[in-house]
């Protein structure tokens, strides 16, 4: 099958250039050819851009649904809808527990996602985010289940999450989280910083142990400061962390989200954090156990009782387009949601248009909303809008 588009953005360009007419090639699932120019194809995009599908490294849930306390038919049904998104990937995420629940929660996921039914997003495993963190910068998190990461706790975890337990999210300055960085590192686990009061300095340390990313930048973290630079000023300088950045423009207000992209070029990955109350209409949801009221307010995160906010209800096109608001060229923006994190988690055969890379596929529209989604080359998604469904029947 042979899609041609207005204009195809490969996820591999980071300049300011959108290029013209191009077409992707689709054998066996597989993408053969990518190029520019007319071409007689089987489907013909009127308008918008085609780009590879987007690569989520941090979402707890969406459309109603908790991952670390749904069953099978529940994560099911949420793989089969993340399309409508724009999302063919993600790293489902589950925060902090006692380890014992967490260890339970990634045994219980770890039994049923190989058999998770095709034609959904596809799960690249899963991200603790905790109950390795500061109380200091706890956020939305349930302090009384905040541990150390003795190594007792984290093998616990980890023989848990076996061939599923993809990132852990550790703040540098508990005790033993040095030990337990490179511990999880040197066992394949993409170890993140976040939930942390550390200084520049110990998550310099932290990196020179093995930590590779930062979770969600600026939130519930030490900011810069002009004397310590803190988890902030180390992310965005030391050239081996790449930070996850939740672009809501709540989370992170609009002219500093531009500032990180300016200061990080390459370094910084779009991520939802979105929770139950994704995709669902104002009202109450769980996250960690705990109610979180999502407000009538369109794009407004949710917050727990108290105000704190508490994960968002953000969707992948519209994160990309919120980075294109604050200053970051398109095919830079469609990069930080795809090649940049499928590289971080280590597959590079997602994320890009590229012969040899997977067949998983996005239309938007001018407007950067969600048209039409492939996945292995098969059409999983459409907005029904009109032309639509002529424009992608092959």
């Amino acid at each position: 099958m042979l899609i041609a588009a207005e204009h195809v953005l490969t996820g591999e360009d980071g300049d300011d250039h959108v290029p013209a007419l191009g077409f992707v090639d689709i054998a066996d699932g597989m993408i053969s050819r990518v190029g520019t120019g007319q071409q007689p194809a089987d489907v013909t995009l009127a308008d918008g851009y085609l780009l590879p599908g987007f690569v989520d490294l941090q979402v707890n849930g969406f459309f109603g649904v908790e991952f670390q306390i749904a069953d099978a038919d529940a994560w099911a049904r949420v793989m089969t809808r993340l399309p409508e998104t724009g999302t063919t990937a993600c790293v489902p995420t589950m925060i902090t527990a006692p380890v014992s629940s967490l260890a339970d929660a990634l045994r219980t996921a770890a039994a049923f996602v190989p058999d998770l039914p095709p034609g959904g997003a596809r799960v690249l495993g899963v991200h603790a985010e905790g109950p390795f963190i500061s109380p200091a910068r706890r956020g939305a998190h349930n302090e009384k289940w905040i541990t150390d990461p003795t190594p007792s706790a984290v093998a616990e975890l980890a023989e848990a999450g076996r061939g599923l337990l993809r990132i852990v999210t550790i703040a540098p300055e508990m005790p033993g989280a040095l030990t337990a960085i490179e511990a999880l590192s040197a066992a394949g686990v993409l170890v993140s910083v976040g939930h942390s009061d550390a200084t520049a300095a110990q998550v310099g340390a932290a990196a020179e142990r093995g930590a590779r990313m930062v979770t969600h930048l600026f939130n519930a973290q030490r900011p810069l400061g002009h004397r310590e630079p803190g988890v902030v000023g180390q992310a965005l300088t030391d050239p081996r962390l790449t930070s996850g950045l939740i672009v809501d423009l709540h989370h992170v207000a609009q002219a500093v989200c531009g500032l990180a992209f300016r200061a990080a070029p390459g370094r910084i990955l779009l991520v939802s954090d979105a929770v139950a109350a994704a995709g669902m209409p104002p009202g109450e949801y769980l996250l960690g156990g705990e109610l979180i009221s999502l407000p009538a307010d369109d794009g407004a995160p949710p917050v727990r009782r108290d105000g704190t906010i508490a994960g968002s209800a953000l969707r992948m096109d519209r994160a990309v387009a919120n980075a294109v608001r604050s200053g970051l060229s398109l095919p830079a923006a469609v990069a930080a949601a795809t090649r940049i994190p499928a590289d971080l988690i280590g597959r590079p055969d997602l994320g890009r248009l590229r012969p040899g890379a997977a067949a998983d596929l996005v239309w938007l529209s001018p407007q950067l909303r969600t048209r039409a989604t492939w996945i292995a080359g098969r059409l999983v998604y459409t907005d029904g809008a009109a032309g639509t469904l002529a424009a992608v029947r092959a």
